[in-house]
């Protein structure tokens, strides 16, 4: 079955006003590049199993079905080779609100949360919104155009004090791309272990790796010894473009840590909503095809991508290797203190200021939307970046 990953869809000024984050914040005239939100329909099996919820026509309260959790075991089974439980899952509304919810779980005011920069804007404000200590550690840049960032061990350990109880982790890396390697993960296992951490890790982009053949790995599978301690946050939202329905699940192995996540969720938190467990039991259970298409799809952007990045001087680019986002160093591409806002102006693209990363000097370039949208928007780059701007 073919699908349609080419034909823009309208989302600026749509018929019947639809709202859209990416592209109502900037004005008709700059292309955005930014937020992770693909411009791609959802598979059609997820667009049908919500017409058919719809036309029932009665949305009232509802529960996580029994098919959805078998569905996510089954994914999971087959797809990173590791078999979970139904009594595992605790679903919720999103990964944001669950990195929350679990450091006021498994922590206390007063204890420290870890992460490591560059990192997704939302980790670096967990501590301070709920009243911990903010500790990073710095990964280990690219020592040349085109490496990968590694993970600094020596790094991670030195930022680790007697107050640090939780490890914010990203699994694959959003924003560099990075799929960590088993060695640097075998070497984060033995740290939390060593000092005693809980890990939150958030695998959001799991299912996007884009080398041929790769299979993710969750760290909780990867390291049973880590299983006791270890939170893990899936979700539908970016493999199948259902960000809006807002549906995830936390992975607890362990009872007393998964009823502690649910006590500190009580309360606070809406249920999932009905469209957002249907979506996902759509995607999970017939949406393969479609993630297939999808990830040959992404290849080929990113690889239009690297050919204009290898034109520019001054910017490099460390080659993603998942997710449908590319971290962008323009430190020496002379754009002044904000290369953000230098782009903006100057070439009518905005892309995700790095910044709020914790690395000023970067971008981030989401590479998910047709291939025209993307061309035109690294024209307009091409323009103020490449040899003949310079």
């Amino acid at each position: 079955m073919g699908f349609d990953f080419a034909t823009p869809v309208e989302r600026r000024h749509p018929e019947g006003g639809y709202s859209s984050q990416k592209w109502h914040r900037y004005g008709a005239d700059i292309l955005p590049l930014w937020v992770a939100d693909m411009d791609f329909r959802s598979p059609p099996a997820v667009i049908e199993a919500l017409e058919r919820r719809v036309a029932h026509g009665v949305y009232g309260y509802g529960e996580v079905p029994e098919t959805l959790k078998k569905t996510l075991c089954d994914w999971s089974a087959a797809h990173y080779d590791w078999p979970i439980e139904a009594e595992w899952q605790h679903w919720l509304p999103g990964v944001v609100p669950a990195l929350h919810f679990a450091t006021l779980a498994l922590t206390k005011p007063g204890d420290a949360v870890l992460t490591a920069t560059p990192i997704y804007p939302p980790f670096l404000a967990v501590a301070e919104r709920t009243g911990r200590v903010s500790q990073q550690a710095r990964l280990a840049e690219p020592t040349s155009p085109g490496e990968p960032w590694r993970l600094d061990l020596e790094a991670l350990e030195a930022a680790i004090t007697p107050e640090t109880r939780l490890l914010l982790w990203c699994h694959p890396h959003n924003p560099t791309g990075r799929v960590w390697r088993h060695e640097e993960l075998e070497g984060l296992a033995e740290l939390v272990a060593r000092f005693d951490l809980f890990v939150v890790s958030d695998e959001l982009h799991c299912d996007l790796l884009l080398e041929e053949g790769a299979q993710h790995r969750p760290l909780a599978a990867l390291f049973p010894e880590l299983a006791r301690r270890t939170i893990t946050l899936w979700a539908p939202s970016k493999t199948f473009n259902l960000a809006g329905l807002s549906s995830a699940c936390a992975v607890i192995p362990d009872a007393t840590l998964r009823q502690r996540f649910a006590m500190a969720c009580k309360g606070w938190l809406p249920e999932v909503n009905v469209l957002g467990l249907v979506a996902a039991d759509a995607a999970y259970g017939q949406g393969e095809p479609w993630r297939q298409a999808l990830l040959e799809v992404l290849r080929g952007h990113r690889d239009m991508l690297k050919q204009y990045v290898a034109r520019w001087p001054g910017v490099s680019l460390s080659v993603p290797e998942a997710t449908y986002l590319a971290w962008l160093d323009v430190r020496r591409a002379n754009l002044g203190d904000s290369p953000y806002q230098a782009l903006k102006e100057q070439a009518g693209v905005a892309l995700s200021d790095g910044a709020a990363f914790g690395r000023p000097g970067f971008l981030r370039l989401n590479f998910g939307t047709t291939g025209a949208e993307l061309e035109a928007a690294l024209l307009r780059l091409d323009a103020v970046l490449g040899p003949a701007a310079q």
